[in-house]
């Protein structure tokens, strides 16, 4: 691909993708959390976005699990909000003036045999954070089960640089992107080897994105990404040609 094609293609799906993607203005919005896991920090493996160990890739306790409303299939993993507990609708339960930013690194399903006033929190059409423990306990008192919360999505800062988990098999291709600054999720990804042309890749599930039919190994890998606000970082061979699955390398940038 050309790069003048490529910059046609690049500002056809930023003006479309602005125009439905989720917006990031930073305003206040209102909704409920929850709790899940353990004051021992238990709940910190797994999720829904595929980032495994959450100490091992960065992301501690100080994470949540979204409500289907936020979940965005997928498109929110690595988004971050600060939340606050709503004192002033739940003076015995949260703690005043406290609040916590977490990163999106879970699921919250909806339980359809509940109503969403009665259990069913992560039901649509609601906006619901199930936070890990510890992080819950930065504002409110556990023994409130849930609380009334205030959040905002705001920047994430990340230490290094975004990096790439590769997956998979032979001409199935699995790449989790993470620790990714600013708007923390991804949009869109391409990536080219050294004998291949640009490829589109999709999501799979979460934070994980793949192409396949075509053998990758043996070649050098480079990737063009765009975040969720539509800023896009290039990475020429970030990826050595001696590269197998389950290595992890780190590019050479990251978003503001």
């Amino acid at each position: 691909m050309g790069m003048g094609m490529f910059f046609k293609l690049s500002v056809i799906l930023a003006t479309y993708f602005m125009q439905t993607a989720f917006g990031f203005d930073g305003s206040l919005q209102y909704a409920h959390a929850t709790f899940y896991g353990g004051a021992d920090a238990s709940g910190t493996m797994g999720g829904a976005c595929g980032y495994g160990n959450l100490y091992t890739f960065g992301y501690g306790t100080n994470t949540v699990a979204l409500s289907t409303a936020l979940f965005n299939d997928g498109g929110s993993c690595g988004q971050c909000y600060t939340i606050t507990c709503d004192y002033n609708n739940d003076p015995q339960w949260c703690l005043p003036g406290r609040s916590v930013t977490v990163t999106a690194t879970n699921f919250c399903p909806p339980n359809w045999a509940l109503p969403s006033d009665n259990g069913g929190w992560c039901n649509p059409p609601r906006s619901h954070f199930d936070m890990a423990q510890p992080a819950f306990e930065q504002i409110a008192i556990t023994t409130a089960g849930i609380v009334p919360v205030t959040y905002q999505r705001v920047s994430c800062y990340k230490r290094g640089n975004v990096r790439v988990t590769l997956n998979g098999f032979q001409y199935f291709n699995l790449f989790l992107v993470w620790n990714v600054g600013g708007a923390g999720s991804i949009n869109y990804i391409m990536v080219r080897g050294d004998n291949t042309n640009w490829m589109v890749m999709g999501r799979n599930w979460g934070a994980n994105w793949m192409v396949s039919g075509v053998d990758l190994c043996g070649q050098a890998l480079s990737f063009y990404i765009w975040n969720s606000d539509w800023q896009y970082l290039s990475f020429p061979q970030v990826v050595y040609s001696n590269w197998v699955f389950g290595q992890t390398y780190e590019a050479n940038g990251n978003f503001n």
